[in-house]
């Protein structure tokens, strides 16, 4: 049954990701497309936005791809989780915690989600063993978590002390 329970974890939270990662690089499902996510990006602090956008799309649709076919899985973690810290602290940060007022309990779950699975393995419905693969997620995931709160923290000061451009 964890195997089972595994399979539905990673392939719900992946396929969203990737879901999110198409907003972001292609315009699909109601997205911005590079052009979009790019302007917001700049909004944002982040420059160059067009740079930016791209790799945040690229980290949600990859990751989530990864985690979804469960391959590379501590991989997949780190690139969510990433992502995520990135968005918790330049935009959920200041709305606290709840999502109905903006905060970053939805980026939370998802990082929590995929650490998890990162942690115990994809398991047996996945492509990793199939493929004979067993990627050690202790290192991966622990040097991972450091530089995407790393990550996460420069950007957000970075961003905070330039005005967004009109």
């Amino acid at each position: 049954m964890l195997d089972l329970g595994l399979l539905i974890l990673r392939t719900v939270v992946g396929l969203l990701f990737v879901g999110h990662g198409a907003q972001k690089l292609f315009g699909w499902f109601g997205g911005g497309g590079l052009g979009g996510t790019a302007a917001w990006m700049e909004q944002l602090g982040l420059r160059p936005g067009r740079l930016w956008a791209l790799v945040a799309g690229l980290a949600e649709f990859v990751g989530g791809a990864l985690l979804a076919l469960g391959l590379l899985v501590p991989v997949a973690a780190v690139l969510i989780v990433a992502v995520m810290a990135v968005a918790i602290a330049l935009v959920h940060a200041r709305n606290g915690l709840w999502v109905q007022n903006g905060g970053y309990e939805y980026p939370l779950v998802n990082s929590a989600a995929a650490v998890a699975v990162a942690l115990m393995g994809p398991g047996a419905y996945a492509l990793e063993p199939v493929l004979g693969l067993h990627v050690p997620a202790e290192p991966v995931v622990a040097w991972g978590l450091v530089l995407a709160v790393l990550l996460a923290a420069f950007l957000g000061l970075r961003s905070a002390q330039q005005p967004a451009q009109a």
